[in-house]
């Protein structure tokens, strides 16, 4: 689902769009209290189903929890940040970070396209990675390469040695620092 609206056609394709931060489990009503103020906002969403003691539903997730995007122009971002929910705008200190065009709409044809989404976590590489699925579960390793399927090294540098081998991409995730700290 791609829930986007504009109060003001005029504005869509003037201004950039930013990323804005939003209290946890608030993006829709951030949608729509910003909808109100005339502002263009985007919410894309993925379906889940969510199991209760009672009942199995399907339900729309924000793609981008904490985040709503809207168009507007930064030196007049006070409405926005005044806004009910609204945390912050992505910024760098001290101008807004905008999200380049394409970015959006490669965004938008993959939520309406309709083809199974769900969120994944960025990984880069040269990033170290854990694998928690298939036979190599529990290996650490560095992304080495992103295609059709990962190329994870994995390295023993009492030898100075490393192995290359061709994984899965959903099997890996990111090492987060609480890991490599235990």
């Amino acid at each position: 689902m791609w829930i986007s609206e504009s109060s003001e056609e005029s504005q869509s394709h003037v201004f950039p769009w930013y990323a804005v931060r939003v209290r946890t489990k608030s993006e829709l009503l951030v949608h729509q209290v910003l909808q109100g103020k005339g502002f263009e906002t985007l919410v894309p969403t993925y379906k889940v189903r969510r199991v209760w003691s009672d009942r199995v539903k399907n339900v729309d997730m924000p793609l981008y929890p904490g985040y709503v995007f809207c168009r507007f122009e930064f030196e007049r971002r006070l409405p926005v940040l005044q806004s009910v929910g609204v945390v912050d705008v992505i910024n760098d200190g001290r101008k807004g970070l905008p999200i380049p065009e394409p970015e959006m709409e490669a965004i938008r044809k993959i939520v309406e396209s309709k083809m199974r989404t769900s969120p994944w976590p960025f990984l880069q590489v040269g990033q170290r990675v854990e694998v928690y699925r298939g036979p190599l579960t529990g290996v650490e390793g560095i992304l080495l390469a992103q295609k059709k399927n990962f190329r994870l090294v994995v390295s023993v540098p009492l030898l100075q040695r490393s192995v290359n081998v061709e994984i899965e991409g959903d099997w890996v995730r990111p090492v987060s620092s609480a890991v490599r700290a235990a």
